[in-house]
């Protein structure tokens, strides 16, 4: 596989995309309520930018890795993510979890910008232990009124665009200078809000 060197202009690009990433969001870290059922679950994910990035950059690095990834890493975030939604649900408690998510999104952001190859399984693996965070996250919030399956499918379907949003992207720019120039950005906002937090 070629190497490429990121021109001097993508690396002050990144940091600045960073801030502006970060600049939209009112709430980066805030999961607020948002009653109960479909509705609620299909808004959470998408009120929190940290989880934002990480669904996004799992979707980039599966476009990355290509196949059998590109179908595989989305579909082992929401399964995993669902079973850390279900130890909130049933009060197991998930130390450092907000931190677990900061993580997932330096993490997640740095295998992209760096183009690391893991084995399938690793990869797998990587990206199912940081939904577990994800999905206690969330998990943690249901109401009680709420009904934890419709919430739970609400943020799984949410989820899902998130990362069809990444694979589209990894897949519009194609060239492994874009997609790095991408995770790189990503990456820099999850050390940004790891600072915020």
């Amino acid at each position: 596989m070629p190497r490429y060197s990121m021109p001097r202009s993508a690396l002050t690009s990144v940091p600045l995309a960073a801030l502006m990433i970060a600049g939209f969001s009112t709430a980066a870290l805030a999961h607020p309520g948002h009653g109960g059922g479909l509705v609620a679950g299909l808004a959470h994910p998408l009120t929190g930018l940290d989880h934002m990035l990480a669904m996004v950059a799992v979707g980039l690095w599966a476009a990355q890795l290509g196949r059998p990834a590109i179908w595989l890493l989305p579909v082992v975030l929401p399964l995993m993510m669902a079973a850390g939604a279900a130890l909130a649900v049933f009060g197991v408690a998930v130390p450092w979890a907000e931190t677990g998510i900061l993580l997932s999104v330096v993490t997640l952001g740095a295998v992209v910008a760096f183009g690391f190859n893991l084995p399938l399984a690793a990869s797998a693996a990587l990206v199912g232990l940081f939904a577990v965070f994800h999905g206690y996250a969330h998990g943690s919030e249901i109401p009680a009124a709420a009904s934890p399956l419709l919430y739970g499918l609400g943020f799984v379907a949410a989820t899902l665009v998130l990362h069809g949003i990444g694979i589209g992207l990894g897949s519009f720019a194609q060239r492994s200078l874009m997609q790095r120039a991408a995770g790189g950005a990503i990456a820099a906002a999850g050390l940004l809000l790891f600072v915020m937090h």
